[in-house]
């Protein structure tokens, strides 16, 4: 364990992120979710709408460094896809 201030502070600051970054994540996989979902059911009006909340959602991770941005190109061309390839 950390042994002087500077390290305790770096310790409960990496702590946090990592919650927080977590929790990004976790909604992210939601959405994936949800997108597929409404991919599924043939939904075309539903599958748009989750796919604008879910572009937005990724484009706001790749910015705050939370996902790489190569990883958020690949999730929004592999989304769109699916979306333009059932209607």
């Amino acid at each position: 364990m950390a042994s002087h201030q500077s390290a305790l502070k770096a310790h409960r600051q990496s702590l946090k992120r990592r919650e927080h970054n977590r929790q990004f994540r976790a909604r992210l996989r939601s959405a994936l979710k949800s997108v597929r979902a409404a991919v599924a059911g043939k939904d075309a009006a539903a599958a748009k709408e989750a796919v604008n909340e879910t572009v937005s959602l990724i484009d706001k991770m790749a910015s705050k460094g939370i996902i790489h941005g190569n990883t958020a190109g690949r999730y929004k061309s592999r989304l769109a896809s699916r979306v333009a390839a059932r209607g």
